[in-house]
């Protein structure tokens, strides 16, 4: 016997079809309104065969006539009944064929554990239905609960493939999208995800689930050539890592990760960057060529050539247009984070190693000036000598109370430290600078600058003339 439905061959007494899932009826179901009109029909033709029991002669001989009147009223019922029935069945194919009957066996079947059947209900229906997505869902749920993931991502796939027609509506493709997501997570298949995400031409979709994807790094400059600094920023579109060169070398994990800008100065950069999601999945690489020209400036002019000096002397250094000069004693290279040159330096005692370097407003840097002083002042007390006498004439003149630095205006304690040789006139002075400690141990310079002649030790305080030269107010 064949289904009526799909026609597969099926074994003999078989009322559900193996292949299609769809019953087999040997007589089909009557709508109960035409049921109960075929029965009136029925029953009005069987009383109107009916005679009475007591008829005269007269009237049997009327109802010989009536027989031969009531015979094509007799097929005239028949041939409604038949009417009837054809109508019924009529009924009854075209609702058993409706896309809400086919899903509502499906579900029928669900209930009942029997995924298989409910399946092949669904097939069938999207055969006569395919514009409706509800049969698609319910297929890929269906085949989820047997496990047969790949099968429930193909019903899926049939929604979000826009080469399809008919087209589905876009909150079907969006929950689409999001099965699909949902079972390529629970099987830890990231790189499925983005590149599902990476050929998805729906920036809503897109950015709904933009932390499975990775895409390469933006660049915040185009590449090309650039007659400034500038702060090259590389920015992901969701939570990871950048990794990059500046060489032209391919990067990798084990190159170096991004996290400032990147400031490139003079020269020519090939830049090339990757990102990582938080899932390790990896974007392609970019690689962008930069060209940088900028004018250096030119090396620090420092007035004074390196050698031996007998005297308190001044380094001064050439003022260069548009730059800044910053220095280090330290033999450390200068840069913009060092020691801002404003004006003479008074030379230290000993032998000192001076670097100075000058720095473009762009940010570039000069070639390093260096210079080593010696100052040696022959006869000269010791410094340790000249803070002692300092403190003692303080004390005589009542600013301290006495030498350990107490004095009567605040409740710390005062310190002085020598700082420098400076020359005032025609003498040399140290400079010592005087400190406060509030009684927590943490030294604050003040605003006192004093000075002791370098060879008899004579007590000063620095101040100014009218012309702002140094001036020794003796104490």
């Amino acid at each position: 016997m064949k289904c009526p439905h799909c026609g597969h061959e099926m074994p003999d007494g078989y009322l559900l079809c193996d292949k299609c899932g769809e019953e087999i009826r040997i007589v089909p179901d009557f709508e109960p309104e035409i049921e109960n009109s075929i029965t009136e029909t029925l029953s009005t033709l069987v009383s109107s065969q009916e005679e009475p029991e007591e008829a005269d002669e007269e009237n049997r001989a009327d109802a010989g006539m009536a027989k031969r009147i009531r015979k094509p009223q007799i097929i005239l019922a028949f041939a409604i009944l038949f009417l009837a029935a054809l109508i019924s069945y009529a009924l009854y194919a075209y609702h058993i064929h409706t896309v809400d009957y086919q899903i509502d066996k499906a579900v029928s079947f669900a209930q009942k554990g029997a995924y298989s059947e409910a399946i092949a209900c669904l097939e069938a229906a999207y055969a006569d239905y395919p514009e409706e997505a509800r049969i698609l869902f319910l297929e890929a749920d269906y085949y989820y609960l047997l496990q047969m993931d790949n099968y429930a991502l193909s019903a899926l796939m049939k929604i979000i493939d826009m080469d399809t027609v008919p087209r589905y509506a876009e909150e079907d493709v969006e929950e689409a999208y999001g099965k699909i997501v949902t079972i390529y997570a629970n099987q830890k298949e990231y790189g499925l995800i983005n590149d599902l995400l990476r050929e998805c031409n729906n920036e809503r979709i897109v950015s709904m689930f933009q932390s499975y994807l990775a895409m390469e790094p933006e660049f915040s400059y185009v590449e090309g050539s650039y007659a400034e600094v500038i702060p090259l920023k590389l920015s992901s579109n969701t939570a990871g890592t950048i990794y990059y060169t500046m060489d032209g070398t391919k990067p990798d994990k084990n190159s170096k990760i991004y996290t400032s800008p990147l400031f490139l100065e003079t020269g020519e950069y090939t830049v090339s960057a990757f990102f990582v999601n938080d899932y390790g999945i990896e974007s392609d690489i970019v690689t962008k060529t930069y060209v940088i020209n900028l004018a250096v400036p030119n090396a620090p002019e420092v007035e004074l050539y390196s050698g031996e000096y007998t005297e308190a002397t001044m380094i001064a250094v050439e003022p260069a247009e548009g730059c800044k000069t910053f220095y280090t004693t330290d033999e450390s290279e200068p840069t913009a984070d060092s020691v801002p040159y404003t004006g003479p330096i008074p030379m230290p005692l000993g032998k000192t190693l001076f670097k100075f370097v000058n720095i473009s407003s762009e940010g570039i840097a000069s070639e390093v000036t260096t210079r080593t002083f010696t100052l040696r002042l022959r006869g000269a007390i010791p410094t340790e000598t000249a803070v002692t006498n300092l403190v003692n004439r303080l004390v005589e003149i009542k600013y301290l109370d006495d030498v350990t630095g107490r004095n009567p205006r605040q409740s710390g304690v005062l310190s002085y430290q020598f700082s420098s040789v400076l020359r005032v006139g025609e003498e040399d002075y140290y400079t010592i600078n005087e400190y406060y400690d509030d009684g927590t141990g943490l030294l604050s310079r003040t605003d006192k600058v004093f000075l002791v002649q370098v060879y008899n030790g004579t007590a000063a305080q620095l101040g100014y003339d009218e012309a702002g030269a140094f001036m020794a107010n003796i104490l």
